[in-house]
């Protein structure tokens, strides 16, 4: 009688230990999700700032309009792999309109009139604060998904989440070249 008992106890704590595990990765799942759609809404803010950008830059920057198009491009290109693209794909294409922003920003020096231009400086500001909320929601969704990956691979809650069929999420992370130091005399070349 004791030894069922016993067995009971020890099936309960067992039971108990699933439940607690199966909810927190459904916790920590939840959490990713959650992160990725906060950057979801920044980078939607920041696409949406482009067209009014490109339109109050493109009458100035005659020169740059080769970057202006691949903006534009870009942007189309990312709206396509919201819809239908991995995340993976969509990360390095929003890396990528990121370095071309930052082009942008950098070619304007040499239009002053561009940056007296009240439309514009409004404009700039506006991209420069949603570039600071998607680094922000990039550190928030980075924290999520390492403890989601911690979670799903660490014993024994990985026993769980393999029977959950929970993979490895992808970090949201900068391109190599992003990484490397900027040449400040090579921007300023004419």
């Amino acid at each position: 009688m004791i030894a069922l008992w016993i067995l009971l106890g020890i099936l309960g704590i067992i039971l108990l230990w699933g439940i607690a595990t199966y909810n927190g990765l459904i916790n920590k799942k939840n959490g990713v999700e959650y992160a990725y759609s906060s950057i979801d809404v920044m980078l939607k803010k920041r696409r949406d700032l482009i067209p009014n950008l490109v339109s109050s830059v493109k009458e100035y920057m005659s020169h740059e309009k080769e970057l202006l198009t691949k903006v534009t491009e870009l942007r189309s290109q990312i709206i396509k792999a919201e819809e239908g693209g991995s995340e993976e794909e969509r990360f390095n294409l929003e890396n990528k309109l990121s370095g071309m922003l930052g082009q942008i920003k950098v070619a304007v020096e040499a239009y002053p009139d561009l940056k007296a231009n009240q439309n514009f400086l409004q404009l700039q500001s506006s991209l420069n604060e949603v570039e600071e909320q998607i680094s922000a929601s990039r550190r928030a969704f980075n924290g999520s998904v390492y403890e989601f990956n911690n979670a799903i691979e660490m014993f024994p809650s990985n026993i769980i989440a393999g029977m959950m069929n929970l993979t490895r999420k992808a970090s949201f992370e900068i391109p190599p070249e992003e990484r490397e130091n900027v040449n400040v005399g090579e921007m300023f070349k004419a």
